[in-house]
Parts: C-alpha cells; sequence; structure tokens
C-alpha cells in the first residue's frame, strides 16, 4: 500500500468548545460581523445602522430637550410668575389693611366707610391668595408650612383689630394699645412670614427661567454629529459610483439640517422672549411691588405715629426717637431708591410716566408729612390729625395717590411680561413632536438611502 501523505492539522475552533453556550453565541456573532464588514455589502450595512441610530438619537435627545424647556417656559409663564405675584399680593394686601386699620382708628368712634371697606378688602384678598398659594403648593414644602402660619396669625391678626376697633368705639386708651399690639403682630410675623414666601416663590421662577433658557448643547452636538456622518456617506457613495446623489441619504440630511435650524432659531427666539420678559417684566414686577410694600409700610407707620402718640421708642446712636416716625423714614428711604430703579427698568413710556407721576406725589407727601410732624412735635395734635387723614391736602391723599400710580405701573409691567413670555413660549411650540417625527423619517430615508446601494450587489 503506498504511504499516506502527511494532512494538514485541522483549523482551530473559532471559539473554545469550553465555553458557556451562551458566549459561544456571542462570539459566534462577533466573528460573523467582523467577517461581513470586510466586504463591501457588510460595510453598507454596518454604515446604515449608524447612521439610522445618530438620526434618531438626535431627534430623540432634542425632543427629550425641548419638551424639558417647554415645560419649563410654560410653568414660567402660568404657573411660577402667577405664584410670585399672588405671594406679593399677599404682602402688601396683608400692608394694606394694616394701614387702612390704623387710618380708620385715627378717625376714632366715626371711622369712614372707606377706611373699613378698604381693611375688609385686604383682608378679604390676602385670605384669597392664601388659599390660591396653598392650593398650588406641594404638600409638606417650605411654602406649605408658611402659609400654614400666615392664616393662623391672620385669625389672631382679625381678632386684634376688632379688640382695637371695639375700645376705640367707647372711647377707652386700651383700644390703642390693642391697635400696636396688631400692628406689633402684622410687622414682627406676619410680614416677615409673607416675605418669605415671596422669596421662596421667586426662586422658584429663577429656577424655571434657568431651565427653561439653556441650551440645548447635547442634542445641538448630536445634530452636527450626524450631519456630517451623513455627508461623509454620501461623499463615499459618490468616489464609489460617481452618482451625485442618493434620494436616501438626501431626504436624511434634509431633516436633519430641518431639525438642527429649527432647534437653533426657536431656542434662541424662545431664549429672547423669556429674558426680555425677565428683564422688562419680573424685574420691573419686583421692584414695583417693593415699592408699593415700602409705601404701605410708611403710610402704617405715620398712621401709628400719632395712635402711639410718642409712647413707643427706639435707640438711634445716642438719641432716643419714636419708633414710628423713625420706620417712616426709613421705608421712605427704601421707596425712593425702588422708585429710582423701577425708572430705570421702564422701557416705554406707559411704564416710564406712573412711576414718574408717583415719584413727584412721593414729594409732596414727605413735604406734607413734615408739616404735619412738627405739629406733632409742638403739641399740636389736632392740626397733625388733620393734616395726616384730613379731606383735602392730607398724606393720606396723597399716598393714595402714589398708590394709584404703583398699580397703573404693575399693570402696565404684567401685561409686558405675559406679551414676551407668551412669545418665548410660542416658539418653542410643536418643536418636540416636530423633531420625532422628522428624525423617524430620517432614519428611515438613511437606511432606504444604504438599501439602494445593497440591492446593487445581489
Amino acid at each position: 500500500m503506498p504511504a499516506v501523505p502527511p494532512q494538514p492539522a485541522p483549523p482551530a475552533p473559532l471559539v473554545d468548545p469550553s465555553a458557556p453556550a451562551w458566549r459561544t453565541v456571542l462570539a459566534s456573532g462577533v466573528a460573523d460581523l467582523r467577517a461581513g464588514a470586510r466586504t463591501e455589502p457588510g460595510r453598507l450595512r454596518v454604515i446604515g445602522a449608524v447612521l439610522a441610530l445618530l438620526v434618531v438619537a438626535f431627534g430623540a435627545v432634542t425632543t427629550w430637550q425641548m419638551a424639558d424647556r417647554e415645560a419649563a417656559a410654560h410653568d414660567v409663564r402660568y404657573r411660577s410668575q402667577p405664584l410670585s405675584s399672588d405671594a406679593a399680593d399677599i404682602y402688601s394686601s396683608l400692608a394694606d389693611a394694616n394701614t387702612a386699620a390704623s387710618s380708620a382708628f385715627l378717625a376714632g368712634g366715626q371711622e369712614t366707610s372707606a377706611a373699613r371697606d378698604r381693611y375688609e378688602k385686604g383682608i378679604r384678598k390676602a385670605s384669597g391668595k392664601l388659599v390660591t398659594a396653598a392650593a398650588n403648593s406641594q404638600p409638606g414644602s417650605p411654602a406649605t408650612a408658611v402659609i400654614d402660619e400666615l392664616s393662623k396669625l391672620l385669625t389672631e391678626y382679625k381678632g386684634l383689630v376688632e379688640r382695637a376697633r371695639v375700645y376705640n368705639r367707647l372711647g377707652y386708651p386700651v383700644g390703642g394699645a390693642y391697635l400696636r399690639l396688631a400692628n406689633s403682630r402684622m410687622q414682627d410675623d406676619m410680614l416677615p412670614a409673607a416675605e418669605k414666601l415671596y422669596r421662596t416663590e421667586n426662586t422658584r421662577l429663577n429656577d424655571d427661567y434657568g431651565d427653561a433658557t439653556a441650551y440645548p448643547w447635547a442634542a445641538i452636538a448630536l445634530g452636527v454629529l450626524a450631519l456630517g456622518a451623513l455627508g461623509w456617506a454620501q461623499r463615499r457613495t459618490y468616489l464609489r459610483t460617481h452618482r451625485v446623489l442618493n434620494h436616501g441619504l438626501v431626504t436624511a440630511t434634509g431633516t436633519a439640517v430641518i431639525v438642527l435650524l429649527w432647534l437653533v432659531v426657536a431656542h434662541s427666539v424662545a431664549r429672547a422672549g423669556l429674558n426680555d420678559s425677565n428683564d422688562h417684566g419680573v424685574r420691573s414686577l419686583t421692584v414695583l411691588h417693593d415699592a408699593r410694600i415700602a409705601s404701605l409700610k410708611a403710610r402704617g407707620n405715620e398712621n401709628l405715629s400719632l395712635v402711639a402718640r410718642g409712647a413707643d421708642t427706639v435707640k438711634v446712636g445716642k438719641q432716643t426717637v419714636d419708633k414710628y416716625y423713625y420706620a417712616f423714614d426709613q421705608d421712605m428711604a427704601a421707596l425712593d431708591r425702588d422708585l429710582a430703579e423701577a425708572r430705570k427698568l421702564a422701557d416705554d413710556a406707559k411704564g416710564t410716566e406712573p412711576v414718574a407721576a408717583a415719584k413727584d406725589n412721593v414729594t409732596v407727601w414727605q413735604r406734607r408729612h413734615a408739616s404735619a410732624r412738627a405739629e406733632d412735635e409742638n403739641g399740636n395734635y389736632q392740626q397733625a390729625l388733620d393734616q395726616v387723614i384730613g379731606a383735602e391736602n392730607s398724606t393720606g391723599e396723597y399716598f393714595d395717590t402714589v398708590d394709584d400710580n404703583l398699580r397703573t405701573a404693575l399693570e402696565h409691567e404684567q401685561i409686558e411680561f405675559e406679551r414676551a413670555a407668551s412669545g418665548g413660549l410660542d416658539a418653542l411650540t410643536g418643536l418636540a413632536e416636530g423633531a420625532a417625527v422628522l428624525a423617524v423619517l430620517g432614519a428611515a430615508g438613511a437606511v432606504l438611502g444604504i438599501g439602494r446601494r445593497l440591492s446593487e450587489y445581489r
């Protein structure tokens, strides 16, 4: 028998036979992919899968990020700013009620119906705003605790005012003590709590602004990457086939361009609108609210200086001065600063004119107050009282004018905020949904475009 020539050794197995079954399947799959990638059809399949994945990822991230920004812009327009404004209204309504209560007390037993109605209106408005704030606050949040505290204090305050009113009608001096106690409860407990609520809502508003105006860098980066990959794939196809256009890849590129341009333009417009609503709406509203609060506190202290008649004093340096006159001076200084800032922030005549008018009336108010204070310090109580709550040329008349001017300015700036914020929100409308639809179309176009090339190998 002839000798058998030496045979080559059998090829080494692609996978370890002793490995677990799942690892064997995985290794076989990887080996098949590597083998397939060495052929042009295999490369085209990989390219198609990568392009579709990039386009889908671009659309998904764009949808996610812009949906978040649209939700934050919606909160700015319809939730955060209205709640912040409500918190400011709670503060000003409480201060207004306190001012009206002291004005009614100064009138003695013949309190005017206007003063009484103003007090009741302030209490009702504060109560209503507290209910609204409670309904929109998250259970267990710091805002909820502040609202509960204010509701309890409001009940106690109303009881003190009613006692002061009854004793005042009877001509008992203890009525003044009850009114000063009510004012102390308002100034030391209620207004600081209301201010805390106001600051909390403003913080939430600022957070929503930050979320709404943040740049969608991840979506932009994925869009640029997807366009770069699509451009490379089309150039590769051209070099290998000398065909200028691949309909599927052109469709995918067009949808990616549309989404990216839509994203950049819409976000830029929305950001500009929201920033405008903040700069010329919220900031102006904040300063005007502060100015109105300062004017209300000043008027309340002016009234209480005549109620107390020197009974309450404070040490300022080495001097002992009337507590309420000193507080009045501090409040008027704050009012002057706030009006100056509000005038700088006003960007049109409708915003500037009421602020300028308020400033002019504040000047007259201060001059009339100086005259009334001089009468009071000289012992002419009735003359001082007439100049504070009298029917003509009283400080109360100029305070009312200042308050009306500030209300007009607040209404105008609120309209300005709503216009700018609505414009910013409208710019984002439909972007998240549109990006998702266009991404699906783009991914389909990429797959069909590569499939067209694959069909040439069959």
